[in-house]
């Protein structure tokens, strides 16, 4: 399928912050979550996508246009929702919906009624006077009745408790099985990328790591028991303890321990959790 987002050899440079060169695409129909150590340059991705913030070099195109060029359509398409909403404190909840929901031509009142109704949220209440979960809150139920092809979103579940996140995360895999669209997110939560993410895309230092899916790179680690350790390093060894072995090679471990007739206790495999930790190191 055509990528809705391309991202090529973009670079970036801030007070001595080197991010890039990145290059990512984003398919419609998936979720993809940036993840990496604070500082690793994810929500400044972000800004750069929305054409916030200038790339040194390189180019970034929304469904075929340049962000950067004259024909600004592809931002009728795109939702984006920063960490911090600006210039929102001195409007209530209902204000804020009066402004945003007439500029986009599919907002979809059901679904901010629901969300209202499901976050019991106080729409009578200046958005400044509400507590950092309840501004995320009402937040997230003015971004997904927007409707749009893309939706952007910098630490969707922060500041959530975790009754409020699971609610969250319903409604978006319910908002993306509507229709054909692609969701690309920051964040530090490993929940949120085991319920949601297709694919993860890891920063470290501004430098990427790799782009993976996430359910083969969740097969990809092992941890293997042993009667003894060999000697030797083994095919796919990543550390090892007194008898306890991670790989990130199973097949080739395995086949390895066979042949050499080193008996395996158990395996199991790697908590997702663990297995972004291992890549950041």
């Amino acid at each position: 399928m055509p990528e809705w987002i391309e991202i090529k050899d973009v670079s970036k440079k801030i007070d001595g912050f080197q991010l890039g060169p990145v290059s990512l695409s984003i398919e419609p129909g998936t979720i993809t979550a940036l993840v990496g150590n604070n500082g690793s340059g994810k929500s400044t991705m972000l800004k750069m996508i929305m054409n916030l913030a200038n790339p040194d070099s390189g180019e970034i195109r929304v469904l075929g246009k340049p962000v950067d060029g004259k024909d600004e359509s592809w931002k009728r398409h795109v939702t984006f929702q920063p960490q911090n909403a600006v210039g929102w404190n001195a409007y209530t909840g209902e204000d804020l919906k009066r402004l945003i929901a007439p500029l986009y031509p599919k907002w979809d009142e059901a679904v901010f009624e629901r969300m209202i109704s499901l976050f019991d949220i106080p729409l009578n209440k200046r958005f400044g006077k509400l507590s950092p979960g309840v501004q995320q809150k009402l937040s997230l139920s003015l971004a997904l009745p927007r409707s749009t092809d893309i939706l952007i979103l910098d630490e969707p579940t922060a500041s959530l408790d975790i009754p409020s996140k699971n609610l969250f995360m319903d409604c978006l895999v319910e908002w993306m099985e509507q229709e054909d669209r692609a969701v690309i997110l920051t964040t530090h939560e490993t929940e949120d990328i085991r319920k949601l993410a297709d694919y993860l895309f890891l920063m470290q230092g501004g430098k990427p790591l790799g782009h993976f899916e996430k359910d083969i790179l969740a097969a990809g680690y092992r941890r293997f028991w042993l009667h003894e350790m060999p000697a030797g390093p083994l095919p796919g060894e990543l550390s090892r303890t007194e008898n306890q072995l991670v790989s990130d090679n199973p097949d080739a471990t395995e086949r390895y321990l066979s042949e050499h007739g080193s008996p395996v206790i158990d395996t199991k495999a790697l908590e997702l959790e663990e297995i972004i930790s291992l890549l950041l190191k």
